[in-house]
């Protein structure tokens, strides 16, 4: 659940910085579902940074499922519901 306290922008920029493209949005019931891609390694750093969040945020549980590629993708951004 994620109220306020930037966790989209948080990961838009984690995920910038490692050079992954895809993107992240808010659920309606308040879970934030992304979907990142790039080498194993950046990824599960992101993974891990994910785990943390922004320093005033609190992340109680971290799904991580892997998905086939998707070729379109070109950068990392936040998207609508």
């Amino acid at each position: 659940m994620v109220q306020g306290v930037g966790y989209r922008y948080f990961t838009v920029t984690a995920a910038l910085k490692l050079g992954l493209t895809g993107w992240v949005r808010n659920l309606m019931n308040g879970d934030v579902e992304l979907e990142a891609q790039g080498s194993r390694g950046d990824v599960a750093v992101l993974i891990s940074q994910l785990r943390l969040g922004p320093k005033w945020s609190e992340v109680s549980h971290v799904a991580v499922d892997e998905i086939d590629p998707v070729p379109a993708e070109t950068n990392f951004r936040v998207r609508g519901y």
